[in-house]
């Protein structure tokens, strides 16, 4: 089996799941009970004056 062809069997399998299971957390982050307030506050960082 070359390379290119194992590497391609890898990303199609294994690549899709990585990407799946990476966006369902990235997800779950951003909408996990509290975070409204910390996204609030972030969002208010370039407006304040030191």
């Amino acid at each position: 089996m070359e390379i290119y062809t194992a590497m391609r069997h890898f990303a199609d399998s294994w690549g899709l799941l990585f990407m799946t299971l990476f966006f369902v957390g990235v997800v779950l982050f951003a909408f996990r009970p509290g975070s409204r307030k910390h996204a609030e506050e972030a969002a208010q960082i370039p407006l304040k004056d030191d």
